[in-house]
């Protein structure tokens, strides 16, 4: 049999069941090029007749020419005391024309009894027909077993019955469901060995849930124990806590276990895949998620980022080139000199640990960070600190004065802004109104700059966070603002700090804009 691990990918219907998460047909159809692009084996499309974007969904795909990837459609067993052939559901399966069709099957007899409401007996039959008629109609049969971990643990020889039937049926692979998500990754081992010595002939698949955050473990555990194919959704996204989470399971059976899944040349491209489909779920993606995830090769500790200056391999699993990632420095009252040190050749200034100005950054880093400055969420502020400490950079403007305030005009409250600039030796004077006094400080200072610099268009305020340090100030308290700025394109952040808002947020605010326009003129 062929040794290599085939995955499958359930996030266009499980990762549809996450809270907040709804995928158009349009954002199925393109989620599933990307798959196909990036080489997943199995790719699961939805349950047709279940809603009306997935069965327009089938009937879009049937003209697609996959280059990599196979579609399933899933559905159900028949129904009890159904004829098979009488089933509507199974005949909407059959009017998908996929190759492969997934059959879901109850294994517990609790579920058996309690909710199908039919005897042990019926539901072997329910499994053993729909398998049977759907292999005489040409099709490639996967059978999911719902609940097989709780219906192994509460009567092994009816879950072995359940698993034997669809075998004996002509399934061409058995998946075992955690369908709680809650059992231990050594419990799942045994139940899988003990599996597949009953079914030598049949391939077994593994299918988890993280509701215990443990899904990537199980499935992990479930390969070492005999499973040849993993189920799960990109990021995790799904029911509850989520699904196992493909972009962790793949490359650590790829780099961990060694085993044959994907290219590794498709492996590079995982973190794109990761943050793509973010996109378009509209999710904000999580920038601690292992592998791929913005935070998964950052280095703080001065120790941690000198071993890593030395020799990176003290400190990271794997070269985060491989998965799409890259290695990042951050900077902050926890840093050494050798992160400053790193950080400035990031932005192309070569120097060495006995280069004079890192002395001077870091204590300035340090002697901010314990005013309330925080650089990690904030890098374009840290990189014009830096550049401006080994380079004489001019600023592309200067803030002469500015006022902000809240008046009433009758029918509620407006906020205006007043602000001056310099650019060179001219002047722009402008005052605009705005939904707050930051939104008008913001509108009145684009608005002045846009006569020097009319391409300030690209450009806008992203994301805008304000906490108040050390609250038992009370109004006398710092405030820090964190802003996120993009131009489309690229995102980046910037700090400020002060006990007054509307100060912290003109040096967030002056520093996202001075920044973009250095990044512009090629300075940065």
């Amino acid at each position: 049999m062929d040794d290599k691990i085939k995955i499958y990918d359930t996030t266009l219907r499980d990762g549809c069941q996450g809270e907040g998460i709804s995928f158009s047909v349009n954002d199925k159809l393109r989620i599933m090029e990307k798959l196909d692009a990036f080489g997943v084996h199995f790719i699961e499309g939805g349950w047709p007749g279940s809603n009306p974007k997935d069965f327009e969904f089938f009937k879009k795909i049937k003209g697609y020419r996959f280059k990599n990837s196979v579609i399933t459609a899933f559905g159900s067993t028949r129904r009890k005391k159904t004829a098979v052939e009488q089933d509507e559901q199974i005949r909407l399966l059959l009017e998908a024309k996929t190759p492969v069709v997934t059959i879901v099957g109850k294994s517990w007899l609790l579920h058996v009894k309690e909710v199908l409401k039919t005897t042990p007996a019926e539901n072997l039959n329910m499994i053993r027909d729909t398998i049977t008629y759907l292999k005489k109609k040409g099709r490639k049969v996967f059978f999911d077993a719902e609940q097989a971990f709780d219906g192994y643990k509460d009567d092994p020889d009816y879950a072995l019955a359940v698993f034997k039937t669809a075998a004996d049926a002509g399934a061409d692979w058995v998946t075992l469901c955690d369908t709680n998500g809650g059992c231990l990754p050594s419990k799942i081992g045994q139940i899988v060995a003990k599996v597949a010595s009953h079914l030598p002939k049949t391939p077994l698949g593994i299918h988890t849930h993280n509701d215990v955050e443990l899904a990537v473990a199980g499935a992990l555990t479930a390969v070492e124990n005999g499973a040849r194919m993993v189920q799960g959704t990109i990021n995790g996204y799904g029911e509850r806590a989520g699904n196992c989470n493909l972009t962790s399971v793949i490359p650590a059976l790829v780099f961990m276990m060694k085993r044959r899944v994907l290219p590794e040349s498709s492996l590079r491209k995982l973190k794109e895949l990761s943050l793509f489909v973010d996109d378009i779920a509209n999710m904000r993606p999580n920038p601690h998620q292992p592998w791929v995830g913005a935070s998964a090769f950052a280095h703080k500790g001065g120790l941690h980022v000198d071993a890593v200056r030395k020799l990176a391999s003290t400190c990271e699993h794997i070269d985060p080139a491989k998965v799409g990632n890259r290695r990042r420095v951050l900077v902050s009252d926890l840093s050494g000199k050798s992160n400053i040190a790193l950080k400035a050749r990031e932005l192309g200034i070569a120097l060495n640990d006995s280069a004079p100005e890192l002395k001077g950054i870091l204590s300035r880093v340090k002697q901010m960070e314990n005013l309330g400055y925080e650089f990690e969420s904030a890098e374009a502020s840290l990189i014009l600190l830096i550049h401006k400490a080994f380079k004489k950079v001019e600023p592309p403007f200067e803030v002469v004065s500015y006022h902000a305030s809240m008046r009433s005009d009758g029918r509620g409250s407006v906020c205006e802004a007043t602000i001056k600039v310099k650019v060179g030796d001219r002047i722009g004077h402008t005052v605009a109104d705005g939904e707050g006094p930051v939104n008008a400080l913001d509108g009145a200072l684009r608005t002045a700059l846009l006569d020097f610099y009319p391409n300030l268009k690209a450009m806008k305020l992203q994301d805008y966070k304000v906490r108040i340090l050390e609250s038992s100030q009370g109004t006398a308290a710092q405030t820090r603002v964190l802003i996120d700025s993009t131009d489309g394109v690229h995102t980046w952040g910037t700090v400020g700090v002060s006990e007054n808002i509307i100060e912290a947020s003109l040096q967030a605010l002056v520093d996202s804009i001075e920044y973009w326009l250095l990044q512009q003129k090629g300075i940065l």
